[in-house]
């Protein structure tokens, strides 16, 4: 069970991805990474600009000019930086696991908000709604973009024991468990900008 938010260095390996692609500048990056996200999710300000400060600093990016836009701070990668996304790539791959438990976690908070007796959740002022109509519509849009992404969607009946073992996983949750993790402390990034979760409309880059 993992016990705090989402995998570390996810924003910084992100930014890295984007700069590698073509220089941009921050707001450029904020608006691709909402982009990339389905529009379910975009940092802050306060998230992105620091890490890319620190990538100059730390010689992983450099700022470079435009004549046709003065004004804005474009960032381009550096051999350094190729470097370091080269690092970033090995490390993200080996967070799978780390993915599943964050998206696993928030969707059984989302359930237990509509089923738990211990949670009395005012309605909100919008359409949303903690209750089954909204949850199987959540689970609808995972099932259209994997479709839509990877082909036919097909039923695993393997139970969370089953499915581990079967792909080899040491770390198998405990009998009667999704595996997947329960809360997301907050905790600050390595980038050294301060977290902020998805509910606040922010990020955390951990």
């Amino acid at each position: 069970m993992r016990k705090s938010g989402p995998p570390r260095g996810l924003i910084s390996y992100i930014v890295l991805e984007l700069l590698e692609e073509k220089p941009r500048y921050g707001y450029e990056i904020l608006k691709e990474i909402a982009e990339i996200s389905g529009g379910h999710w975009e940092p802050s300000y306060g998230s992105v600009y620091p890490i890319l400060y620190k990538f100059e600093e730390e010689g992983h990016a450099e700022r470079i000019e435009r004549e046709d836009e003065p004004d804005r701070k474009y960032f381009a990668l550096t051999e350094a930086g190729r470097e370091r996304l080269a690092e970033k790539r090995r490390e993200v791959g080996g967070n799978a696991r780390d993915f599943a438990d964050v998206i696993l976690g928030f969707y059984h908070m989302y359930v237990a908000f509509a089923t738990d007796g211990r949670f009395e959740v005012e309605p909100s002022d919008d359409d949303w709604r903690f209750d089954g109509e909204y949850s199987g519509w959540i689970a609808e849009q995972v099932i259209r973009h994997h479709e839509r992404d990877f082909g036919d969607f097909e039923r695993i009946p393997d139970t969370p024991e089953a499915f581990h073992a079967r792909q080899g996983d040491g770390d198998a949750p405990a009998e009667g468990t999704d595996g997947d993790a329960g809360s997301s402390d907050g905790a600050g990034d390595d980038d050294g900008s301060a977290g902020e979760t998805a509910a606040d409309g922010g990020s955390t880059d951990v």
